[in-house]
């Protein structure tokens, strides 16, 4: 099924698509439900029941954040994150369900986490239950959180869908199906998903579109370029990319050069939005938030370092690297899965590694075949990634592997680009084995906190 440029990439708040845009975005599905069922003036009581991974990692993944902006009618893209919503609810106990309803809710008693039952359908599921004066039941809901942000209630989950098949000039399934595509028309993978997006918006909306989440994951990078601090969460990690920053700065300006020193720019720049992200600031989903620096770091070395190589201007370069990486990505939401409690860590870092790779080859103009090529090199040097965060915080290993994701990408598509396009693995094959591993991954490293990092450094 083809999945929209702007359902890949949205505008949220840190530090957890999963855990925290999607919760948000089910919390208030359910309340807009509750208003046109005619059953919202009669709420008295509201109680969520988080299952599976959400429960498991609730508070270090903000979900529990996420909830009350969502109960509250706040939407992701337009929150502060530096108002105290949470802090005023937890010392009052008084939620305003829909900024119009003042009920009493207790944090600790009403979000309930029930760590040891995982929902068969999916690990990030969450129940909302809401109940009048006389304690009876008027609306009960149960939604999952799929990765990306994006959510589907019970029964849509159940039949596999999220929503109705777009009606877009182009569709394919899998990656023979897209190139198929480009040699039926003549056209390169980027031109396929912008003559798709325009079936849907108009031209103006899809390039303004564009840029705009591509100046909202550079803002995000500058953020982190110059802020300072300890993360929150209780780890006590220190922010590192605006040190990384000012070492890099001094050396270029004493012409102090290396020649592996792009790479510790990549670094940075991974760094630097992977650090906003932990700290709760707005990101975007690339394709989840916890891979969310891989992408900005990726588009930041081609403007910095390969543009002047690349047969595009700068502007159209980075609208054919976000629109193939939208296509790539399209792919593994189809095929597998982009989130971490459902194939680990593989389905973020990984599907973001990936989508960079072809994203650089597209815009270093690449052919389609090579943009396949470092699509695939990507995963299949991240295939088994586990999910282990420590004290369930995207935080450690999560930074790092943002940085380490970026570089990975770069490499990969320059391996391609040194090729003809000719290789022995498909990406078909490769996203068909990253499901596959991460259905046999044991659940302890699946964004759960219960093995790997997450027990042995906290041992320790």
């Amino acid at each position: 099924m083809y999945y929209s440029f702007f359902e890949i990439f949205s505008i949220g708040v840190g530090p957890s698509s999963s855990h925290t845009v999607g919760p948000m975005r089910a919390a208030k599905r359910y309340l807009d439900n509750l208003k046109s069922e005619q059953k919202f003036s009669s709420v008295e009581h509201v109680e969520v029941t988080l299952y599976g991974s959400l429960a498991l990692t609730g508070f270090g993944h903000g979900t529990v954040k996420a909830i009350v902006y969502g109960l509250m009618g706040l939407e992701a893209e337009a929150i502060d994150p530096e108002k105290p919503y949470v802090v005023a609810v937890e010392r009052d106990n008084i939620l305003h369900l829909g900024q119009e309803r003042a009920i009493p809710f207790i944090l600790s008693k009403d979000i309930v986490f029930a760590k040891e039952t995982f929902l068969p359908e999916h690990s990030n599921g969450m129940k909302f239950s809401a109940y009048d004066s006389k304690g009876n039941l008027l609306l009960e809901e149960v939604y999952f959180s799929v990765g990306g942000g994006t959510i589907a209630r019970r029964d849509e989950i159940s039949k596999r869908i999220e929503r109705e098949p777009y009606n877009v000039p182009h569709q394919f399934d899998t990656c023979k199906e897209l190139l198929e595509e480009c040699q039926k028309y003549q056209l390169d993978i980027s031109n396929i998903i912008m003559q798709n997006e325009v079936s849907l918006k108009s031209e103006k909306e899809v390039r303004d579109g564009i840029l705009k989440i591509h100046r909202v994951m550079q803002a995000s990078l500058e953020r982190g370029m110059h802020a300072r601090g300890i993360l929150p969460g209780g780890l006590g990690i220190k922010r590192r990319a605006s040190e990384i920053f000012t070492r890099l700065e001094e050396k270029f300006l004493s012409n102090d050069m290396d020649p592996l020193m792009i790479i510790d720019w990549i670094n940075l720049w991974g760094f630097a939005v992977a650090e906003e992200n932990a700290a709760g600031g707005q990101i975007v989903t690339a394709p989840t938030m916890g891979s969310a620096g891989v992408m900005p770091a990726v588009i930041r070395y081609y403007e910095r370092f390969a543009s002047a190589k690349s047969p595009y201007a700068v502007e159209e370069g980075i609208i054919k690297f976000l629109t193939t990486a939208s296509a790539i990505c399209s792919l593994y939401r189809t095929n597998a899965s982009i989130s971490g409690a459902e194939v680990g860590c593989q389905g973020e870092i990984g599907v973001a590694c990936s989508m960079a790779a072809a994203g650089l080859a597209a815009a270093m103009g690449g052919t389609p075949n090579q943009i396949e090529d470092a699509a695939e090199i990507a995963m299949e040097h991240n295939l088994g990634l586990t999910c282990d965060p420590v004290n369930g915080l995207v935080q450690v290993p999560c930074i790092e592997r943002n940085a380490m994701g970026a570089v990975k990408a770069v490499n990969a598509a320059r391996l391609a680009m040194r090729g003809d396009g000719e290789h022995f693995v498909s990406l078909d094959s490769v996203i068909k084995t990253m499901y596959r591993t991460g259905y046999d991954m044991n659940n302890k490293y699946k964004e759960t906190s219960l093995g790997g990092l997450a027990v042995n450094v906290s041992n320790c």
